[in-house]
């Protein structure tokens, strides 16, 4: 089952893939944590360039390139190998970030972002896409204090110094495509503290999957 997490900058994902993880574990399935972009080696060296804060003035058509580049490779040598040995993939960001960011908010063509992903990526979709909403404006007050405490993070805030109005766009972007899809989209109230988000979570995903009772083997 291929599974993943979206939501804008300051959402969570980060703290609740490992909680799902946990669970899935508990629940006896094997699982495998990923992300985009940067899941793979080669994938790293992508990220630091399409993350990097000095990189402001990267044309949005390149931007788009550099996701699918990376995320070729990461389908190529993670995902589809993982789900092929029976494992639960959980990933953070895919191909709905790429909709979203460089479609709804770049302004790019959405028909054409989506023929992209069919012919590099042959389509593959999400089973069940976990959509952490929250207003943009709280977002960012947390990825900006995450930043100011992490140097690392520092490195990587080239959309957190996008306008408000460009995250505004993001977040409607993915509540469209949620509206769109409500078969694969599970909106999760990302507003609330991490244990109650991810109660929403497991919610969820008891849905899918049977939580393996204490003491059973």
């Amino acid at each position: 089952m291929f599974i993943t997490l979206e939501g804008i900058e300051g959402s969570g994902k980060t703290t609740q893939i490992q909680t799902m993880a946990r669970w899935l574990t508990a629940a006896g399935r094997e699982c495998l944590t990923t992300r985009e972009p940067g899941g793979t080696s080669i994938g790293g060296q992508i990220r630091s360039v399409l993350l990097h804060p000095d990189n402001s003035d990267l044309a949005p058509t390149a931007e788009l390139l550099l996701y699918v580049a990376d995320r070729v490779q990461h389908l190529e040598t993670i995902v589809r190998p993982a789900l092929a040995a029976g494992k639960v993939v959980v990933c953070d960001r895919y191909f709905d970030a790429t909709l979203v960011y460089q479609g709804y908010a770049r302004g790019l063509n959405r028909d054409m972002i989506r023929q992209l992903h069919q012919l590099a990526c042959k389509g593959l979709t999400p089973d069940l896409t976990l959509l952490l909403d929250l207003d943009p404006e709280d977002g960012l007050a947390r990825a900006w204090r995450r930043i100011d405490s992490d140097r690392a993070h520092a490195m990587e805030s080239r959309f957190e110094k996008e306008t408000l109005l460009f995250h505004q766009r993001v977040r409607a972007g993915y509540l469209d495509l949620a509206r769109r899809e409500p078969r694969r989209f599970a909106i999760i109230d990302a507003a609330v503290d991490p244990q109650a988000v991810a109660a929403q979570i497991e919610t969820v995903l008891s849905a899918y999957f049977q939580p393996r009772s204490d003491g059973a083997d």
